[in-house]
């Protein structure tokens, strides 16, 4: 099994063989549970090891907000991976996809087609790094309100998490609701881990699943500050409620 060495120390303890590639993992966790923070711990180890990302996050109202977090808890300037780097940006008000500038694609990607499609033009937009692409996507759950496309967006996904060895995945989701279908996702992904949120307000984190390397299933206390924790559930709660509306009537 290949693996990339982990950046945090945090992390180290808990995987201190690396972090395994190709493969897929979910992180899981009731919302507002800080879990798109453990994501970018995992995002920035893979860049300073060389690969290449594509973004699909869901809760963040522009790319700008995953610029922010990810230089002011990681110490990452995505302008120094800016070959190695494309954003998704979900928009549900048009058919397929769009791209922009700057590698960022603007897409419907409620409809699984679209998701697919969109995942391999950013691929072909980047430069390709020594470990391959990483697509790391958060509040993936959103998309399941969806009428029209829940049945087909909880398939398409799993079937990414169980059998997609080309890329490295990684997703967050919220178990606030389908809880059933995030079940499903849980036991599909090699790698599995928890978030939680104690009532002093600390990110609480555990792995539960790994595939191929060694780990500890200690519950730990991520060093996040409140204030990092704060400022990442208000955006998500305004985008959530933005965006539900908007995939509900898809």
């Amino acid at each position: 099994m290949n693996t990339i060495e982990v950046e945090n120390d945090w992390l180290k303890q808990l995987l201190p063989e690396g972090f395994p590639y190709p493969t897929s993992t979910l992180i899981s966790g009731p919302g507002g549970t800080g879990k798109p923070l453990i994501e970018f711990a995992f995002v920035a180890s893979w860049l300073k090891s060389g690969g290449s990302i594509i973004g699909v996050p869901l809760q963040y109202p522009t790319i700008e907000f995953v610029k922010t977090v990810l230089n002011k808890l990681y110490n990452v300037d995505l302008k120094d991976y800016q070959s190695k780097v494309a954003m998704i940006q979900l928009d549900p008000h048009i058919d397929g996809l769009e791209p922009l500038e700057d590698n960022i694609i603007k897409a419907n990607i409620v409809k699984p087609e679209v998701w697919n499609e969109a995942v391999e033009k950013a691929d072909s937009m980047i430069e390709k790094g020594n470990i391959g692409t990483m697509v790391f996507g958060s509040a993936l759950n959103l998309l399941i309100f969806s009428p029209t496309y829940k049945n087909s967006v909880v398939e398409n996904i799993d079937n990414i998490l169980k059998n997609d060895k080309s890329k490295t995945y990684i997703f967050s989701v919220s178990t606030t609701v389908f809880l059933d279908e995030i079940e499903l996702w849980e036991k599909s992904a090699d790698n599995l881990m928890f978030t939680e949120m104690d009532k002093s307000v600390k990110l609480l984190f555990k792995i539960s699943r790994m595939k191929g390397v060694s780990f500890s299933k200690e519950e730990i206390s991520v060093p996040i500050s409140q204030t990092a924790l704060m400022d990442i559930k208000d955006i998500a709660e305004i985008m959530r409620k933005k965006t539900i509306p908007e995939i509900k009537s898809i």
